[in-house]
């Protein structure tokens, strides 16, 4: 996630060792990219993609699975966590079934818009509901069309790049130029040739993992867009929640302070955005969807940020979204028959999806 005003400070080594403990790991700005991983919304790809193109070659996948680490470390704040997790309204299971009397079932199954092997594919039980479905839904139709995108931030430059006479620097402090210049040299990046992009833009780039860049670059899907493509090939109906414009709009209106912030801090973990990379994808693979945001709060807290800038992208990025695309999912439920498709975050909670269909009169229930 590249801005989140979770993003602080890396805390204390242990002195005795001088060994990062797992939770150190996951504080601070490894926070803001594990939140920004699992929402990610899709046009990220494209944008950061057309912007500054891929890595070259195709590198080994290199991240750790943290909480395995932290299984071994700190069993007892892991413990914490998932006796929290456990409170999450439907936050486990990728699968749901959506009924409404007199209308045929539908489905709302949760994704990861990453193009690693072990997800992008749909679970059996999911791949059935697909296959029977007569409508597909994904968040953002034209986020998984090249041409559709292209046309779409071509009329909206300023939803990437700045447009004003800001530049990127002047955002920055020297100490943060230093940084920041430092950490994009070595991913084959100068920073004057990033200087007129917005902040988020340039974190998306070095918070994907050199091996994701690759296979995006190499062609290789991820899951909304192999379902929109089978969707057409098979002559089903293919419907958005939301549009790329607005996904990025919705970004855009968080203060670029918190971008800043954000891209600073996601440059300071290094090779330890690999480690956020894998670590969502066993909790997806587990379908543990409501692991996510106690993992957030319980090392926020811990670390003593203030968490004002968390609260405004959870808001933001994720619970305002969630009402949006559950109104919008209305037409297509009362259809019946639909297959919808969003990122895996915006299932659990409160004010998670299957909530909202829950109190718009739908009956919700886990089919995984």
């Amino acid at each position: 996630m590249p801005i989140n005003k979770i993003a602080g400070i890396l805390w204390q080594t242990v002195a005795m060792k001088n060994v990062t403990t797992t939770l150190d790991v996951l504080s601070g700005p490894a926070l803001a990219v594990l939140g920004f991983l699992n929402i990610a919304f899709l046009a990220a790809f494209f944008v950061t993609l057309s912007v500054l193109g891929a890595r070259a070659g195709m590198p080994v996948c290199s991240g750790q699975d943290l909480l395995a680490a932290m299984a071994t470390d700190d069993p007892g704040s892991l413990a914490e966590i998932r006796v929290e997790a456990a409170k999450v309204p439907n936050g486990t299971g990728l699968l749901w079934k959506i009924e409404k009397p007199g209308t045929a079932p539908s489905w709302l199954f949760g994704t990861m818009h990453v193009t690693d092997p072990r997800v992008v594919d749909l679970t059996p039980q999911a791949r059935a509901a697909f296959e029977e479905a007569a409508t597909v839904v994904i968040e953002a139709t034209d986020a998984v069309d090249p041409q559709q995108a292209a046309l779409a931030l071509a009329k909206r430059p300023d939803l990437t790049m700045f447009t004003d006479g800001t530049t990127l620097t002047a955002l920055l402090d020297d100490e943060q130029e230093a940084l920041v210049a430092q950490a994009l040299e070595k991913r084959g990046i100068p920073l004057a040739a990033v200087n007129l992009m917005k902040p988020w833009i340039v974190a998306t780039a070095v918070a994907l993992p050199a091996c994701e860049m690759a296979r995006k670059q190499a062609g290789a899907p991820f899951l909304d867009a192999r379902l929109a493509h089978d969707a057409k090939a098979s002559g089903k109906t293919l419907g958005g929640l939301e549009t790329m414009i607005g996904q990025l709009e919705a970004m855009n209106s968080l203060p670029v302070e918190l971008h800043v912030e954000g891209l600073v801090d996601t440059l300071a973990l290094g090779n330890r955005l690999d480690d956020m990379i894998e670590t969502m994808i066993v909790l997806y693979k587990r379908e543990e969807t409501g692991m996510i945001w106690p993992l957030l709060r319980a090392v926020s807290a811990k670390a003593g940020d203030a968490d004002d800038g968390y609260a405004a992208f959870e808001e933001t990025m994720v619970t305002a979204r969630n009402r949006t695309m559950a109104e919008n999912a209305g037409a297509f439920l009362d259809k019946g028959n639909a297959f919808i498709a969003v990122g895996a975050l915006h299932l659990p909670g409160n004010e998670g999806l299957v909530e909202l269909l829950r109190q718009a009169g739908y009956r919700v229930t886990p089919a995984g």
